[in-house]
Protein backbone atom coordinates (compact mmCIF):
# COMPACT_ATOMS: atom_id res chain seq x y z
CA UNK A 1 0.00 0.00 0.00
CA UNK A 2 1.54 3.52 -1.44
CA UNK A 3 0.40 6.61 0.57
CA UNK A 4 1.59 10.06 0.15
CA UNK A 5 3.59 11.66 2.84
CA UNK A 6 5.47 14.95 3.74
CA UNK A 7 8.97 15.07 5.46
CA UNK A 8 10.42 17.68 7.69
CA UNK A 9 14.06 18.55 6.81
CA UNK A 10 16.48 20.84 9.24
CA UNK A 11 15.39 24.00 7.92
CA UNK A 12 12.12 23.77 7.83
CA UNK A 13 11.24 22.70 3.91
CA UNK A 14 9.22 19.57 3.34
CA UNK A 15 9.70 16.88 1.06
CA UNK A 16 7.11 15.14 -1.05
CA UNK A 17 7.05 11.45 -0.22
CA UNK A 18 5.94 8.49 -0.67
CA UNK A 19 5.99 5.41 1.71
CA UNK A 20 5.10 1.69 0.97
CA UNK A 21 3.68 -0.54 3.87
CA UNK A 22 4.85 -3.82 3.53
CA UNK A 23 2.41 -6.65 4.83
CA UNK A 24 2.37 -7.83 8.51
CA UNK A 25 3.26 -6.76 11.73
CA UNK A 26 6.42 -4.29 12.22
CA UNK A 27 8.54 -2.49 13.32
CA UNK A 28 9.84 -3.77 9.67
CA UNK A 29 13.22 -2.83 7.71
CA UNK A 30 13.04 0.36 5.92
CA UNK A 31 14.96 1.33 2.87
CA UNK A 32 15.16 5.37 1.22
CA UNK A 33 15.16 5.65 -2.38
CA UNK A 34 16.67 8.63 -3.73
CA UNK A 35 16.83 9.84 -7.28
CA UNK A 36 19.00 11.40 -9.63
CA UNK A 37 20.27 14.95 -10.65
CA UNK A 38 16.46 16.43 -11.87
CA UNK A 39 14.73 13.45 -11.45
CA UNK A 40 11.10 13.16 -9.71
CA UNK A 41 10.31 10.47 -7.97
CA UNK A 42 7.03 8.98 -10.98
CA UNK A 43 10.33 8.52 -12.89
CA UNK A 44 11.18 5.24 -12.43
CA UNK A 45 11.36 4.67 -8.61
CA UNK A 46 7.70 3.33 -8.04
CA UNK A 47 8.44 -0.61 -9.51
CA UNK A 48 11.44 -0.27 -7.21
CA UNK A 49 9.56 0.83 -3.96
CA UNK A 50 6.99 -1.40 -4.89
CA UNK A 51 9.16 -4.74 -5.10
CA UNK A 52 10.99 -3.64 -1.42
CA UNK A 53 7.68 -3.15 0.06
CA UNK A 54 6.63 -6.95 -0.91
CA UNK A 55 9.80 -8.19 0.32
CA UNK A 56 8.61 -6.86 3.74
CA UNK A 57 10.30 -3.36 4.14
CA UNK A 58 8.95 -0.07 4.73
CA UNK A 59 10.06 1.55 1.65
CA UNK A 60 10.20 5.54 1.65
CA UNK A 61 10.80 7.43 -1.92
CA UNK A 62 10.88 11.14 -2.40
CA UNK A 63 11.28 14.40 -4.38
CA UNK A 64 14.61 16.25 -3.91
CA UNK A 65 14.15 20.02 -2.48
CA UNK A 66 13.34 22.57 -5.09
CA UNK A 67 11.73 19.73 -7.63
CA UNK A 68 8.60 18.11 -8.07
CA UNK A 69 5.84 18.97 -5.54
CA UNK A 70 8.46 19.32 -2.49
CA UNK A 71 9.31 22.50 -0.92
CA UNK A 72 12.48 24.58 -1.98
CA UNK A 73 12.48 28.35 -2.74
CA UNK A 74 15.11 27.87 -5.46
CA UNK A 75 13.18 26.05 -7.99
CA UNK A 76 15.15 23.06 -10.51
CA UNK A 77 18.23 23.88 -8.49
CA UNK A 78 20.27 20.87 -7.63
CA UNK A 79 22.58 21.49 -4.45
CA UNK A 80 24.27 17.53 -3.95
CA UNK A 81 25.46 18.54 -0.30
CA UNK A 82 21.96 20.17 0.62
CA UNK A 83 20.31 16.89 -0.79
CA UNK A 84 22.82 14.17 1.51
CA UNK A 85 21.52 16.95 4.04
CA UNK A 86 18.18 15.79 3.29
CA UNK A 87 18.61 12.44 2.77
CA UNK A 88 19.91 12.22 6.29
CA UNK A 89 17.03 14.47 8.11
CA UNK A 90 15.01 11.37 5.55
CA UNK A 91 16.70 8.86 7.58
CA UNK A 92 15.66 10.90 11.04
CA UNK A 93 12.71 10.83 10.07
CA UNK A 94 11.77 7.21 9.04
CA UNK A 95 13.84 6.17 12.11
CA UNK A 96 11.29 7.42 14.18
CA UNK A 97 8.72 5.71 12.82
CA UNK A 98 6.79 3.42 15.23
CA UNK A 99 6.73 0.52 12.26
CA UNK A 100 10.09 0.95 11.55
CA UNK A 101 13.02 -1.23 13.30
CA UNK A 102 15.65 1.67 13.05
CA UNK A 103 18.57 -0.87 14.15
CA UNK A 104 17.71 -2.17 10.27
CA UNK A 105 17.77 1.41 8.06
CA UNK A 106 18.96 0.82 3.92
CA UNK A 107 19.60 3.46 1.26
CA UNK A 108 19.15 3.42 -1.94
CA UNK A 109 20.29 5.75 -4.53
CA UNK A 110 20.51 6.14 -8.34
CA UNK A 111 22.88 8.37 -10.51
CA UNK A 112 23.21 11.88 -8.54
CA UNK A 113 21.49 10.00 -5.53
CA UNK A 114 23.79 6.76 -6.22
CA UNK A 115 26.53 9.29 -5.24
CA UNK A 116 24.57 10.76 -2.28
CA UNK A 117 24.32 7.40 -0.36
CA UNK A 118 27.85 7.11 -0.68
CA UNK A 119 28.96 10.05 1.18
CA UNK A 120 25.73 9.59 3.25
CA UNK A 121 26.34 6.36 4.63
CA UNK A 122 30.30 6.72 4.82
CA UNK A 123 28.77 9.73 7.52
CA UNK A 124 25.82 8.34 9.14
CA UNK A 125 26.24 5.07 11.34
CA UNK A 126 22.69 4.75 11.26
CA UNK A 127 22.20 3.44 7.82
CA UNK A 128 22.80 -0.38 8.07
CA UNK A 129 23.31 -1.15 4.33
CA UNK A 130 22.93 0.66 0.84
CA UNK A 131 22.62 -0.17 -2.77
CA UNK A 132 24.51 2.68 -5.09
CA UNK A 133 23.17 2.34 -8.87
CA UNK A 134 24.40 3.83 -11.81
CA UNK A 135 26.42 6.53 -9.30
CA UNK A 136 28.19 10.12 -10.22
CA UNK A 137 31.51 9.12 -8.39
CA UNK A 138 33.63 12.30 -9.77
CA UNK A 139 32.22 15.94 -9.79
CA UNK A 140 34.50 17.83 -11.22
CA UNK A 141 35.46 15.13 -14.18
CA UNK A 142 31.75 14.85 -14.75
CA UNK A 143 31.14 18.54 -15.44
CA UNK A 144 34.18 18.67 -17.71
CA UNK A 145 32.53 15.48 -19.37
CA UNK A 146 29.44 17.67 -19.66
CA UNK A 147 30.69 21.05 -20.73
CA UNK A 148 33.16 20.05 -23.60
CA UNK A 149 36.41 21.96 -23.51
CA UNK A 150 35.48 24.54 -26.65
CA UNK A 151 32.48 25.33 -24.23
CA UNK A 152 33.91 25.80 -21.27
CA UNK A 153 34.80 29.62 -21.39
CA UNK A 154 31.58 30.24 -22.17
CA UNK A 155 29.97 28.55 -19.72
CA UNK A 156 31.99 29.98 -17.13
CA UNK A 157 31.17 33.65 -18.41
CA UNK A 158 27.34 32.35 -18.01
CA UNK A 159 27.90 31.10 -14.24
CA UNK A 160 29.64 35.02 -13.45
CA UNK A 161 27.06 36.66 -15.24
CA UNK A 162 24.02 34.13 -13.52
CA UNK A 163 25.74 35.23 -9.80
CA UNK A 164 25.53 38.94 -10.75
CA UNK A 165 21.80 38.69 -11.93
CA UNK A 166 21.13 36.60 -8.34
CA UNK A 167 22.75 39.47 -6.78
CA UNK A 168 20.67 42.00 -8.17
CA UNK A 169 17.62 40.04 -7.24
CA UNK A 170 16.74 38.85 -10.93
CA UNK A 171 15.62 35.23 -11.30
CA UNK A 172 17.97 31.96 -11.51
CA UNK A 173 19.39 31.12 -15.27
CA UNK A 174 18.12 27.69 -16.34
CA UNK A 175 19.11 25.39 -19.16
CA UNK A 176 17.54 21.97 -20.29
CA UNK A 177 18.56 18.78 -18.22
CA UNK A 178 17.42 16.82 -21.19
CA UNK A 179 18.52 17.78 -24.44
CA UNK A 180 16.76 17.27 -27.53
CA UNK A 181 17.95 13.56 -29.10
CA UNK A 182 20.19 12.93 -26.08
CA UNK A 183 20.00 9.63 -23.87
CA UNK A 184 18.76 11.69 -21.20
CA UNK A 185 15.77 12.57 -23.07
CA UNK A 186 14.53 8.94 -24.15
CA UNK A 187 14.27 8.26 -20.70
CA UNK A 188 12.37 11.07 -19.65
CA UNK A 189 9.86 10.27 -22.14
CA UNK A 190 9.97 6.82 -21.58
CA UNK A 191 8.93 7.48 -17.91
CA UNK A 192 7.65 11.03 -16.87
CA UNK A 193 4.09 11.52 -16.25
CA UNK A 194 3.73 14.99 -17.40
CA UNK A 195 4.69 16.71 -14.20
CA UNK A 196 8.98 16.76 -15.16
CA UNK A 197 10.18 20.30 -16.21
CA UNK A 198 12.80 19.80 -17.82
CA UNK A 199 14.86 22.63 -16.29
CA UNK A 200 17.94 23.53 -14.21
CA UNK A 201 19.40 25.79 -12.86
CA UNK A 202 22.89 26.98 -14.66
CA UNK A 203 24.39 27.21 -10.74
CA UNK A 204 23.53 23.42 -10.34
CA UNK A 205 26.63 22.83 -12.70
CA UNK A 206 28.84 24.51 -10.21
CA UNK A 207 27.54 23.17 -7.64
CA UNK A 208 28.44 19.87 -9.56
CA UNK A 209 32.04 20.52 -9.36
CA UNK A 210 32.48 20.91 -5.90
CA UNK A 211 30.94 17.49 -5.00
CA UNK A 212 33.27 14.36 -4.64
CA UNK A 213 31.48 10.91 -3.48
CA UNK A 214 34.52 9.11 -4.64
CA UNK A 215 36.67 10.77 -1.58
CA UNK A 216 34.07 9.16 1.21
CA UNK A 217 33.59 5.81 0.03
CA UNK A 218 36.32 4.08 1.50
CA UNK A 219 34.99 5.09 4.71
CA UNK A 220 31.73 2.83 4.23
CA UNK A 221 32.72 -0.22 5.64
CA UNK A 222 31.82 -2.10 7.41
CA UNK A 223 28.81 -1.17 6.67
CA UNK A 224 27.40 -3.74 3.42
CA UNK A 225 28.33 -2.02 0.07
CA UNK A 226 26.59 -3.19 -3.42
CA UNK A 227 27.32 -1.08 -6.62
CA UNK A 228 25.08 -1.79 -9.66
CA UNK A 229 26.43 -0.29 -12.53
CA UNK A 230 26.03 -0.46 -16.05
CA UNK A 231 28.76 -1.14 -18.41
CA UNK A 232 27.69 1.26 -21.11
CA UNK A 233 27.63 4.46 -18.90
CA UNK A 234 28.63 7.45 -20.52
CA UNK A 235 26.89 10.04 -18.09
CA UNK A 236 28.43 8.48 -14.92
CA UNK A 237 31.48 6.92 -16.67
CA UNK A 238 31.80 2.85 -16.07
CA UNK A 239 35.79 3.41 -15.66
CA UNK A 240 35.30 5.83 -13.13
CA UNK A 241 32.47 3.73 -11.02
CA UNK A 242 34.52 0.75 -11.23
CA UNK A 243 37.57 2.73 -9.64
CA UNK A 244 35.20 4.10 -7.46
CA UNK A 245 34.26 0.73 -6.14
CA UNK A 246 37.95 -0.83 -5.46
CA UNK A 247 37.85 1.80 -3.00
CA UNK A 248 35.43 0.34 -0.67
CA UNK A 249 36.50 -2.30 2.10
CA UNK A 250 34.41 -5.18 2.89
CA UNK A 251 31.74 -6.33 2.56
CA UNK A 252 30.99 -5.17 -1.03
CA UNK A 253 29.23 -6.45 -4.34
CA UNK A 254 29.68 -4.85 -7.69
CA UNK A 255 26.86 -6.26 -10.09
CA UNK A 256 27.38 -5.05 -13.88
CA UNK A 257 24.52 -4.86 -16.35
CA UNK A 258 25.01 -4.65 -20.04
CA UNK A 259 23.45 -1.53 -21.24
CA UNK A 260 23.39 2.11 -20.59
CA UNK A 261 23.03 4.85 -18.09
CA UNK A 262 19.05 4.78 -17.55
CA UNK A 263 18.27 1.11 -19.10
CA UNK A 264 18.27 0.05 -15.10
CA UNK A 265 14.71 2.07 -14.72
CA UNK A 266 13.66 0.35 -18.16
CA UNK A 267 14.97 -2.24 -19.91
CA UNK A 268 17.25 -3.87 -17.55
CA UNK A 269 14.60 -2.74 -14.14
CA UNK A 270 14.40 -6.45 -13.40
CA UNK A 271 17.89 -7.46 -12.85
CA UNK A 272 18.60 -4.07 -11.27
CA UNK A 273 15.38 -4.68 -8.82
CA UNK A 274 16.22 -8.49 -8.41
CA UNK A 275 20.28 -7.66 -6.90
CA UNK A 276 19.44 -4.26 -4.59
CA UNK A 277 16.03 -6.58 -3.43
CA UNK A 278 18.53 -9.50 -2.57
CA UNK A 279 21.19 -7.27 -0.87
CA UNK A 280 18.80 -5.81 1.42
CA UNK A 281 17.22 -9.42 2.41
CA UNK A 282 20.74 -10.39 3.14
CA UNK A 283 21.76 -7.39 5.36
CA UNK A 284 18.43 -6.07 6.67
CA UNK A 285 16.45 -8.93 7.43
CA UNK A 286 16.14 -10.78 10.50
Amino acid sequence: MRSDVRIPTGDGVELAGWSYQPQGPGPHPAVVLSHGFSALKVMGLDPVARALAEAGFVAVAYDHRNYGTSGGSVRHESDPWQQVHDLRDVITWVAARDDVDASRIGLWGTSYAGGHVLTATALDRRVAAVVSQVPLVRGNATYEAWVPERARERFAARLDEDRAARARGEAPQTVKAATPGSETEEWVLATDDGTYANEVTLRSFELLREYEPEAFIARIAPTPLLMVIATNDTQTPTAWQREAFALAGEPKQLVELDCRHYDPYLSFLEPAVDAARSWFVTHLRP
